[in-house]
């Protein structure tokens, strides 16, 4: 199989996996689509409480500028 037809059933399968969650959601009842939506909702919130709480931007806080930065990356890296 070549790699250019192996990429075209790709894209095929993931076009189809795709229309299956489309038409899902489009046939569900309006109940389904609220608690989904919901969900959504609380998952952007939790990432967005977690990366403000959990995983501080350390680079910007301990660094003043962005060669202070990078030089600081390149060290930490081949160490």
């Amino acid at each position: 199989m070549s790699h250019r037809n192996f990429m075209s059933n790709m894209h095929r399968f993931g076009a189809r996996v795709v229309d299956l969650y489309v038409d899902g959601f489009r046939s569900m009842k309006s109940t389904g689509r609220t608690l989904w939506l919901l969900i959504i909702l609380k998952a952007i919130l939790l990432f967005a409480v977690m990366k403000l709480f959990f995983f501080p931007d350390l680079l910007a806080t301990n660094y003043d500028t962005d060669a202070e930065r990078a030089q600081a990356v390149r060290s930490s890296l081949t160490r």
